[in-house]
């Protein structure tokens, strides 16, 4: 399955989830590209919508390849055996958890104009433009489960198998309208796929 666009993704995915009868009390987005699907799933929805801060945690020496990443509220998802099975490796693990941590603190103050996002008792909806390893999905349904999430649903336009898998005992469902095993990069599946913006990102939020 191929996307014109995240807003052409967001609308599909927002329409079969209203087919299945999805319902949340909050919609949130990560950021930054998630969270222009997210706001067409909420206006499909008629569901509010926020942001849910991530940050990738990428290894050391390569740090495009993800060993794990954080979400808000102090979660943090490492690929241990990265670690174990490299000891030089973990100091400078270290490092990069450190400088993505002040990173996702200023997104925080940067996104949360009026601060985070309500969740304690309340249907969640995550929502991403794609779902890969799955790691950044992972610590965000971690956070909002941390946060006494009543119910939390994954949803994403594709996915990888892998990525499913790792979700399937930690969200109440899991919902992608394409998985593929072959999964290769989340921009394959989209024919237009720029870079989003803060800009965009406040945009949406403040039209939210």
């Amino acid at each position: 399955m191929m996307f014109a666009s995240r807003e052409d993704a967001g609308q599909k995915l927002g329409s079969h989830l209203k087919s299945l009868g999805v319902e949340a009390d909050v919609v949130l987005g990560l950021p930054r590209g998630g969270l222009v699907v997210a706001a067409e799933v909420a206006r499909v929805l008629r569901t509010p919508l926020d942001v849910l801060i991530v940050r990738k945690i990428g290894h050391p020496f390569h740090r495009e390849f993800a060993v794990g990443a954080l979400a808000e509220k102090g979660v943090v998802v490492l690929d241990e055996r990265m670690a174990q099975d490299h000891p030089a490796v973990r100091a400078e693990l270290e490092k990069v958890v450190r400088e993505e941590t002040q990173r996702l603190h200023s997104y925080e103050a940067r996104f949360h104009k009026t601060g985070s996002p309500q969740i304690a008792n309340r249907r969640v909806l995550l929502v991403d433009d794609g779902l890969a390893t799955g790691a950044t999905t992972q610590a965000a349904a971690l956070s909002v489960r941390n946060q006494g999430a009543s119910r939390v649903i994954v949803s994403a336009p594709v996915a990888s198998q892998n990525a499913v898998e790792r979700l399937t005992n930690l969200a109440d469902e899991t919902i992608v309208l394409c998985v593929d095993p072959d999964f290769e990069a989340v921009g394959r599946y989209y024919d237009i796929f720029p870079q989003t913006t803060d800009a965009e990102v406040l945009e949406l939020l403040k039209v939210a």
